[in-house]
């Protein structure tokens, strides 16, 4: 029989498509199924007008088999089927793709309903990935002749005329042999086909069924025996297409620990689907817990992506935007752009679309949980309350409309977590800021002078304690129309007009003592100054410019970084304390000794903010001099 070449591409271009296409070679199995049901669909769609031609619906199905012996697997369907001629133009041409011809030729029927999944024509050649043979013995429903094509790869193949009962096509690979690296008889083990399955074509619509072994007790007696059972190994009906008020919240628990091997429900569960401009049907789930690598470089984001039931990707990355990479799930949708593989998506207007609508949607769905279930969102924000400060700051701010009124803070009002929102609701007509306070811990912070004295005006302070919290209210800047202010920067607005100005003259009269201790101290401090809140405390540190003191820690211990960053440091003492006239005083008669309360009150300060000293064994031994 003389062997037929094909008709448009050559060795190379065969070598590309089964070897570069496609990333895993498993998925050869998803891409005969997929075209099987393919088949079933155009019969079903066919009996519409020529009901002679069509089976009972439940009578539809797809057959695998494994012969391990031959080393085979076959891959069978009632549906449609192909004439001979068929088979030389959707297999003899690559990239011909028989399903996106039928589809284009049904104008009189309802386009939304004919859900092609194989629009390539090139999923047939994944076969030529784990098989040195394949043969396809297929029967066009309606006709009496039956043919066989066969091919070993891009030499060529033949076809000839057949005898075959039913319509249908069947196909046969016959896999490679083993090689360094390659185990293609793994696919001969019916575990394993059972696995590729359900990992890509659980949702298919029509059964796929396998005869399968199974040991059991023979009857009345102790010995087992090794039976066949048909077994099917699809789902079929999605979780997702279900009706929402037939599906219970144990039954979408149940799908979300299997599918992402979680041990803990789902905080919520949110579903979607949309019509319009473009279709899709999304189930996306809130963990009610970060994965342990949650935080690290390994964790990779994404939904998982399906077409028709059909599972394209495991994680699409494009879905979702990385301030909601916790969130897992899946999209269902015929409307996108896939390249020949079915693997990659194009770069195409619907997965925008449909990325920015799931945002939308889960920012509205954390939004609502946080005002009608507090407990479990503040449970949410403690997993996961950083991502949305880093959502926040990444990116320019290009998120923070939709992420600001989600995050939230310590307080040092009642000891709890609150929104900007609250913290805006109470404050007094007389506040015009929002102050903040940032170190390592809520105990801490609360001791500082400068959250003292706020406080003690009667306002309330935001406590920042990770790394993210600050940079992310520098994005912001504001929160309805109240600028934030760190309470380490001076504010005027703790002052009466009468104290800022006697404040003023006091510290002019003094500018030749501030300068000896600003010179006293050298490049650890750009100025010292008196200052009227800091409650009870002698001195502590503000600081002036971008980089305050939780920043200049946080970005010092950023790997790469070339330069030392160095916020801008203020030493304020207490002018309504006894060291104000101390220093004064020594100012005039023992400068010697107010070097030293210089640095003593200097590493004070430090301390007192957090900050490590550099010297102090020199500030023990200041100390202890002053006490003999």
């Amino acid at each position: 029989m003389a062997k037929k070449q094909f008709k448009t591409e050559s060795k190379k271009i065969l070598d590309m498509m089964v070897n570069s296409i496609y990333t895993h070679k498993e998925i050869f199995l998803r891409e005969l199924i997929s075209n099987a049901s393919d088949a079933i669909d155009k019969r079903y769609f066919q009996a519409l007008t020529e009901p002679s031609l069509g089976l009972d619906k439940e009578d539809y199905e797809i057959r695998l088999a494994v012969d391990k012996e031959n080393r085979t697997i076959t891959v069978s369907d009632n549906g449609c089927g192909m004439t001979p001629d068929e088979l030389e133009k959707n297999l003899g041409t690559i990239a011909r793709s028989g399903s996106l011809d039928f589809k284009k030729t049904q104008s009189e029927l309802d386009q939304s309903e004919i859900d092609i999944i194989g629009q390539f024509g090139v999923g047939f050649y994944s076969a030529f990935m784990v098989s040195d043979h394949v043969t396809v013995i297929s029967k066009a429903a309606g006709s009496n002749e039956a043919a066989v094509w066969e091919s070993s790869g891009a030499d060529g193949y033949t076809i000839r005329t057949c005898e075959k009962e039913e319509p249908g096509t069947e196909v046969v690979l016959h896999l490679k042999e083993d090689a360094e690296g390659e185990d293609y008889s793994a696919f001969l083990d019916s575990w394993k086909i059972r696995e590729l399955v359900k990992k890509y074509s659980d949702y298919v619509r029509y059964p796929i069924r396998m005869l399968t072994e199974h040991s059991r007790k023979k009857e009345d007696s102790e010995e087992y025996e090794t039976v066949q059972e048909d077994e099917t190994l699809n789902s079929m009906i999605p979780i997702w297409k279900r009706d929402p008020s037939e599906v219970t919240e144990d039954e979408y628990a149940q799908f979300y620990t299997e599918k992402y091997y979680d041990y803990e429900k789902p905080l919520k569960v949110i579903r979607q689907k949309a019509e319009g401009t473009t279709d899709y049907t999304a189930l996306l789930f809130i963990p009610s817990h970060a994965p342990y690598d949650y935080y690290s470089r390994t964790y990779e984001k994404g939904l998982q992506l399906y077409s028709s039931g059909v599972m394209i990707m495991d994680k699409c990355k494009d879905l979702i935007p990385d301030h909601f990479s916790f969130v897992r799930g899946l999209v269902d949708s015929s409307d996108l752009s896939l390249n020949v593989s079915r693997e990659m998506l194009q770069e195409d207007r619907t997965l925008k679309i449909i990325s920015r609508a799931l945002e939308k949607k889960i920012a509205g769905e954390l939004d609502k949980m946080l005002k009608e279930d507090r407990e479990h969102y503040e449970q949410f924000y403690k997993a996961f309350g950083t991502q949305l400060k880093y959502g926040v700051y990444s990116d320019f701010g290009m998120h923070k409309d939709v992420l600001q009124d989600l995050l939230m803070f310590s307080s040092s009002f009642e000891n709890k977590l609150t929104t900007l929102s609250e913290y805006v609701s109470r404050m007094p007509e007389s506040q015009k800021k929002i102050y903040y306070a940032s170190g390592e811990t809520v105990d801490q912070l609360r001791m500082l002078p400068q959250v003292e004295a706020v406080v003690n005006h009667g306002y309330e302070v935001l406590f920042l304690t990770e790394d993210v919290d600050e940079f992310a209210l520098q994005i912001l800047r504001s929160y309805q129309d109240k600028e934030f202010a760190n309470v380490s920067e001076n504010s005027d607005e703790l002052s009466s007009d009468d104290e800022k100005k006697a404040l003023e003259e006091e510290n002019k009269n003094c500018e030749e003592l501030f300068r000896f201790m600003k010179d006293t101290l050298g490049d650890a401090v750009t100025q010292v100054r008196f200052t009227n809140n800091l409650g009870n405390h002698a001195a502590a540190l503000s600081n002036e410019g971008p980089v305050s003191m939780g920043m200049e820690k946080v970005l010092n211990r950023m790997p790469g970084m070339e330069e030392e960053v160095k916020a801008k440091l203020v030493l304020e003492l207490n002018l309504n304390h006894p060291i104000a006239n101390k220093v004064k005083e020594l100012f005039g008669s023992d400068q010697v000794r107010l070097a030293d309360y210089t640095k003593i009150l200097y590493a004070n300060a430090r301390l007192v903010s957090g900050l490590s000293l550099d010297n102090p064994s020199e500030i023990s031994d200041l100390v202890v001099s002053l006490m003999v």
